[in-house]
């Protein structure tokens, strides 16, 4: 079996990281109060350096996905099709990620839950739908 790519893990990104394992997504806002997603050691809008860690509670939306009918890597043959969708999270900051759910049930503006998931030996943040959408 082919291992799943693995995610470059930095000092920035660790709590990151370290929050998904301990079941906590987590983004990073800074002193002015902008939020995002991926971690950085400045705010990407203002640039200060006082930025911290803030959990997130959950609640998304999707606001765009592509959906793979072949794998691009041979981890995810076992996959096709899958999907790689945009997510905006309740708190502003958008990430990638993947929907669980019947490809035919996705939805632009679609209520989202969190769903952190454990991937050999880290953990990803996947989400799948807040309503009544089937799971796949």
């Amino acid at each position: 079996m082919t291992e799943f790519p693995q995610p470059d893990i930095t000092e920035t990104s660790r709590p990151f990281w370290d929050g998904l394992k301990a079941g906590t997504l987590l983004f990073q806002q800074c002193g002015q109060g902008h939020r995002w997603l991926p971690a950085r050691d400045h705010c990407p809008h203002c640039l200060s350096g006082d930025v911290r860690f803030v959990p997130a509670a959950g609640g998304a939306r999707l606001v765009s996905w592509v959906l793979y009918r072949s794998a691009h890597h041979p981890a995810f043959e076992s996959r096709v099709p899958y999907n790689v969708a945009i997510v905006e999270l309740d708190e502003g900051p958008r990430m990638i990620s993947n929907i669980l759910c019947d490809e035919s049930a996705l939805r632009a503006d679609m209520p989202l839950r969190l769903r952190i998931e454990a991937q050999d030996d880290y953990s990803v943040a996947r989400f799948e739908p807040a309503g009544r959408e089937k799971l796949s």
